[in-house]
């Protein structure tokens, strides 16, 4: 019913879990780019309860910067009813507010029919709270509990193939049954079911849980063992979504009326952009979205589209699960100064009950930059538990599988000297005060390989371009890649580390744009920095070590065009995996050494630094 010919003023804003941000695109001549942007506090939670309070406050902002009035007298979005300059064309959101969307996984088997439910929910933008299975240790009375405990806006059944034997399957449809969970909003309607398990099953299954929650029967996920349909439970996952669960969040009932798009879960949005940014460029991506109380990891590796949440990974109101998780000797280690154990501590505290604001001093800087790597270095080992081949299937044996002793399912099928690209986005990182900031941080949380892009998100507008996308795909991609996509430059990082920490790890060869050659040589422990401006190409020849890999195999030179950005092109040779020494000293040596040589930190930090190791 939209028109998208007609569409010259579009607003968007997304409802984090911390902060509400709008964002205002216009078509100029020809294309559309973005205008302006304005940020609130969620008013999700109490005192105030209506998410729409915080969209309001956000896009007052919007209209001081713009001089266009955007909210009509009753204080809704205002819809142009002419072509003046009051009101927009277009208005579209995402949500993460509230903790966005919760769920619960039902399985038979945890390694195979519940792992392709964990991969459906979280694809469909969702949280997974807890995976209930019959195969797994918990008696009856446990599974019972925790199921009543937890409150999930929705629940995904899954389990067996079609044709198979039902029992199994019907055993966890009673589970639910005697255990009656209430959702986490609006404890009088019904908790919205998925069943997306063994088509024989289905009337059973509806007779069982007829009456006490409201079932939405789909595809089945695994109809057979070594094919996974996760297709059908997403849509069901969007459309319940707002049916359900939406309706009934703080304030969403209003904000529901403000759009004639439905509204979009946050972690759904980016994934859209990255999977868009993956096919625009025919290559391998891998994104995360580090958020306030999530990480969210996505991963587009041969056309398979993989999407993890961590929810304990955040940096803010889940700052202080990141230190529980990794130990802070792990968030210490990338800090190249002495740090008060209990200040530390305090810092992250403050972070977690204050979650709106920023750090007011350098050090508070660096300190939630080391916090940030270790949230993206968990969050991505996470990933690639689930990006993995399907469990359950015996592939055709190779002469490579006998003598690496792989087995499908096993393993991780992302190769990181494979993919071309890693794209962040999330507060962090899109506020960060130097845009090379954003590169390292990205390059120490994935240690990418080989020859990598890396990009990120200017002001945090994936999410709104994402939902954007499914209304007027034109205007998003113009959007995306003028005024969202920031190229940071190219990662050259080879795989391994030499015999001898003398030798040399790598030679790079530039052919410069202006035609000048310039050669540089590392060893094992070296970072080097090259400007290189966006749009500007090198040609470049990588020598590695014969210990070491670029992408050609062990030794070989490769030849390949380097694209330029913001932080230029970064020659990694700290080697991969990174090693890091177990003397403190030392560790802070070579802290002090990386930084500088990118120009990381203002000069008294790293001087700071100095005085500290003397």
């Amino acid at each position: 019913m939209l028109d998208p010919e007609k569409m010259e003023i579009i607003l968007a804003t997304d409802c984090g879990s911390t902060t509400t941000k709008a964002r205002l695109f216009r078509k100029i001549g020809d294309e559309y780019r973005f205008v302006c942007t304005g940020e609130a506090p969620t008013t999700v939670e109490a005192p105030y309860e209506d998410v729409t309070m915080g969209v309001r406050n956000a896009v007052r902002e919007v209209e001081e910067l713009s001089g266009i009035r955007l909210l009509s007298t009753t204080e809704m979005i205002e819809i142009r009813k002419s072509r003046g300059e009051e009101g927009c064309d277009l208005y579209v959101t995402t949500s993460s507010a509230g903790g966005g969307l919760q769920m619960m996984v039902f399985g038979v088997t945890k390694s195979i029919t519940a792992e392709s439910a964990e991969r459906a929910a979280l694809g469909g933008g969702a949280i997974v709270m807890g995976i209930i299975t019959v195969d797994d240790s918990q008696p009856l009375y446990q599974k019972v509990q925790r199921v009543r405990f937890l409150r999930p806006d929705m629940l995904l059944m899954a389990g067996g193939t079609d044709g198979g034997a039902v029992n199994l399957v019907v055993s966890t449809a009673e589970i639910l049954r005697i255990a009656e969970p209430k959702a986490r909003f609006g404890e009088a309607f019904s908790l919205p079911v998925i069943y997306a398990g063994n088509k024989n099953a289905r009337d059973i299954i509806e007779k069982t849980l007829e009456g006490k929650f409201a079932l939405d029967i789909v595809d089945n996920l695994r109809p057979r063992v070594n094919l996974e349909n996760t297709d059908p439970a997403r849509d069901a996952i969007q459309r319940l979504f707002m049916e359900h669960v939406m309706s009934h969040a703080p304030g969403y009932d209003k904000l529901m009326k403000w759009t004639e798009v439905p509204i979009m879960p946050t972690p759904m949005g980016e994934g859209t952009m990255f999977r868009t940014c993956a096919r625009m460029y025919r290559i391998n991506v891998i994104g995360v979205g580090l958020g306030g109380a999530t990480t969210n990891v996505y991963s587009i590796f041969d056309g398979k589209f993989v999407r993890t949440v961590s929810a304990n990974l955040g940096m803010s109101y889940s700052i202080c699960n990141v230190l529980k998780e990794t130990g802070i000797e792990n968030i210490l280690r990338w800090i190249p100064f002495d740090v008060d154990r209990s200040a530390f501590a305090n810092i992250l505290f403050d972070k977690m009950i204050r979650p709106t604001t920023i750090p007011q001093t350098l050090d508070e800087l660096v300190i939630e930059h080391a916090v940030a790597r270790e949230a993206l270095r968990l969050g991505f080992e996470h990933h690639k538990f689930l990006a993995r081949g399907l469990r359950g299937v015996r592939p055709a044996a190779s002469l490579d599988d006998v003598f690496d002793r792989k087995v499908e399912g096993m393993y991780t099928y992302i190769d990181m000297l494979k993919v071309s690209m890693i794209g962040g986005t999330g507060g962090l990182l899109s506020h960060a005060p130097r845009r090379v900031q954003s590169a390292l941080i990205l390059m120490d949380g994935f240690q990418p390989e080989g020859v990598t892009r890396l990009v990120q998100d200017s002001v945090f507008m994936m999410p709104h371009l994402g939902v954007l996308s499914t209304v007027h795909p034109t205007a998003a991609m113009e959007i995306f890649d003028k005024d969202c996509l920031v190229r940071l430059g190219t990662c050259i990082a080879p795989r391994g580390v030499p015999d001898n920490e003398s030798e040399e790890l790598l030679e790079v060869e530039l052919t410069m744009p202006e035609g000048n050659v310039r050669t540089e040589s590392l060893t094992l422990g070296d970072i080097l920095r090259i400007p290189l401006p966006t749009g500007e190409i090198a040609e470049a020849k990588i020598i590695p070590n014969r210990r070491c890999d670029v992408g050609e195999g062990m030794g070989k030179a490769m030849t390949t065009k380097i694209e330029g950005g913001e932080a230029g092109i970064i020659i990694d040779a700290r080697g991969r995996p990174l090693v890091f020494p177990d003397d403190k000293k030392t560790m802070r040596s070579l802290l002090m050494k990386w930084f500088t040589a990118l120009n990381l930190y203002p000069k008294r930090v790293l001087e700071k630094s100095v005085e500290e190791a003397d």
